[in-house]
């Protein structure tokens, strides 16, 4: 009975060029990584700039909703006690909100840490 022949052996390569053709498939896999990495973020940066913008904007409505309120009280105060003294009082309350607000902000960061 014959023998079916066998397939020939491919010659060997040396082991710099399989070293090189190693080097060169590293260095293309990590730079399409890198490209992925990228894409993904410019993705993600794109899909938060609405949201930045109207948060920026909602951020920028309550400071003159906040403006208002300071007007409403120093005005309504200025009816009793005169504008100056209405003036400073404002000043006071709104002064304490912020330092109560930031106090509160400062404590929770420090518990944070």
């Amino acid at each position: 009975m014959l023998k079916p022949p066998e397939p020939p052996q491919p010659p060997e390569r040396p082991v710099g060029e399989l070293v090189h053709e190693l080097v060169e498939e590293g260095k293309a896999y990590a730079r399409a990584e890198l490209d992925l990495v990228k894409a993904i973020g410019t993705a993600k940066v794109k899909a938060l700039a609405l949201p930045a913008g109207l948060l920026v904007a909602a951020l920028f409505i309550a400071m003159a909703a906040i403006n208002a309120l300071a007007l409403g009280v120093v005005l309504a105060l200025a009816t009793l006690i005169g504008p100056l003294a209405a003036g400073i009082a404002g000043l006071i309350i709104f002064a304490a909100i912020a330092g109560g607000l930031a106090w509160y902000g400062i404590d929770r960061a420090r518990q944070a840490l």
